[in-house]
């Protein structure tokens, strides 16, 4: 988000408030989302895919709805509106086309109204057909996963979105020499497949309550929290999405002091730190040790500030409107070991990969014949885990050393912790000792995290580790 969108967003909550009764904000919410995901969606090179990935989004959207549905529950007037809402949305967008761009939603020129109206209809065919196949939706979970959990390798593995970007040129007439996988920027995907991907996994264990079509769409695009989170979970959001306050000064003056804190963090701290912030090139340039120290610590602090600003701005806004999204950062580098430090940054990304990876893993491997040991479980659920959090960021080796990195620091930590339980259980009993410990421990935990960031940070793992050995001077 942009200041300008920021700046938007807070004006329209005000009039939102100011202007709808209460049975209109639930709907004025849905139609904002749906328009704010065009808005909000950069320009990309390839022609009109700046359009289609927000309708593709929408499309999947649908998709996992009509999955998720509850066996007893039906199609409603409600959802009717819902879908004829949100399709006249799109077809009403393609009609910037036609007109200048300063007056323009959509970032480029949109494509054809015909041909959006077309394609929209064509969906919403698809989507009627898929909703009434035979053998029950509990058949079509998988697959629905499987979809989501394909589109997103090939986003975030280099070498597939760039062929992809090649037959994305050729089916626009565009030069594929021209390809390349930063072109499939699709804003808010990764963040939307975590949504879907939970309600999916929780139909099947039949934890998800039952939402309208209306519900299930302001849900999984909620556009405070679209580009950049935090992660909720559709029982926590549908309560207050189906009690949407009035207007509350207190509320309003909560929200406001957030995000103007979060644009503190992002636009003045990260922004300025950007400017020292490790990357291969300043990094090629350092003329010392201590140089590429500089920039480690100016990444770290950099990466937290960007991150933590856009947390407190999608909070703010929610706010604003009445929808409390979870927090996502609690102080994470004052933290005493790196089991806290992974409850405290983003905490919503943490719980998600802890519910639907480790613990399923955990089960699985629990129910062999042969079980393995508590120490052979909790390295192989806790190095799972974290190399599933690198893989989300991209499919690289990079991000796989960075997983190993956090994995193996909280196997290390568990058996650590598991054999000195005793020893700083009797420290109550020296608090000087402990205060001094527990610095020492915020200390060592952050330089590890702080190391860790070079994996993160740079575009390829031998440029990494480069830079890894560079700071103790090899």
């Amino acid at each position: 988000m942009t200041l300008t969108h920021i700046l938007v967003f807070v004006a329209a909550a005000l009039l939102y408030l100011a202007l709808l009764p209460g049975r209109w904000r639930a709907w004025a919410l849905f139609a904002g989302s749906v328009v704010a995901i065009y808005w909000l969606q950069p320009a990309t090179r390839i022609r009109y895919l700046d359009f289609a990935f927000p309708t593709a989004t929408l499309a999947l959207v649908g998709l996992a709805w009509i999955v998720t549905r509850a066996p007893d529950q039906r199609w409603t007037r409600d959802d009717s509106a819902a879908a004829g809402v949100a399709a006249g949305l799109v077809i009403l967008l393609s009609v910037g086309r036609y007109l200048a761009e300063s007056i323009r939603i959509t970032p480029a020129r949109p494509p054809d109204t015909l041909t959006v109206a077309i394609a929209v209809l064509a969906a919403l065919a698809i989507l009627a057909l898929v909703d009434r196949l035979p053998g029950g939706k509990r058949r079509q979970i998988v697959p629905a996963i499987l979809l989501i959990l394909a589109l997103f390798v090939v986003l975030k593995t280099a070498p597939l979105a760039e062929e992809a970007s090649r037959w994305l040129r050729r089916q626009a007439g565009q030069p594929e020499s021209l390809a390349s996988a930063a072109e499939l920027e699709w804003l808010g995907f990764s963040y939307v497949a975590f949504r879907l991907i939970h309600t999916l996994r929780d139909r099947q264990t039949g934890r998800l309550p039952a939402l309208s079509l209306r519900e299930f769409v302001t849900y999984a695009i909620f556009f405070p929290a679209f580009t950049a989170g935090p992660i909720d979970r559709a029982e926590r959001f549908l309560p207050d999405l189906r009690d949407l306050p009035g207007p509350d000064a207190a509320r309003l003056v909560r929200g406001g002091m957030r995000i103007a804190v979060g644009i503190g963090k992002k636009f003045v701290i990260a922004d300025s730190l950007a400017l020292l912030a490790l990357s291969a090139t300043k990094a090629d340039q350092a003329a010392s040790v201590g140089g590429l120290w500089v920039l480690l610590y100016a990444y770290a602090f950099q990466l937290y500030f960007d991150f933590s600003g856009y947390t407190d701005i999608a909070i703010g806004t929610g706010q604003l409107y009445g929808i409390t999204l979870p927090e996502n950062f609690n102080q994470p580098y004052l933290k005493r070991n790196i089991t806290l430090f992974w409850q405290s940054w983003h905490i919503t990304l943490s719980q998600w990969v802890r519910f639907y990876v480790f613990s399923p893993l955990s089960r699985y491997l629990l129910t062999r014949k042969r079980k393995p040991s508590p120490t052979v479980l909790a390295l192989v659920g806790q190095v799972a885990t974290m190399v599933v959090i690198g893989l989300w960021h991209g499919v690289a080796w990079q991000f796989v050393a960075w997983g190993l990195w956090h994995g193996l620091g909280l196997f290390v930590h568990k058996v650590y912790s598991d054999r000195t339980r005793g020893f700083y259980l009797r420290l109550r009993e020296r608090p000087r000792l402990g205060a001094a410990l527990g610095v020492a421990g915020t200390l060592l935990t952050f330089h590890f995290v702080l190391l860790g960031w070079v994996w993160f940070a740079l575009p390829d793992i031998g440029t990494s580790w480069d830079v890894f050995t560079g700071l103790f001077g090899f």
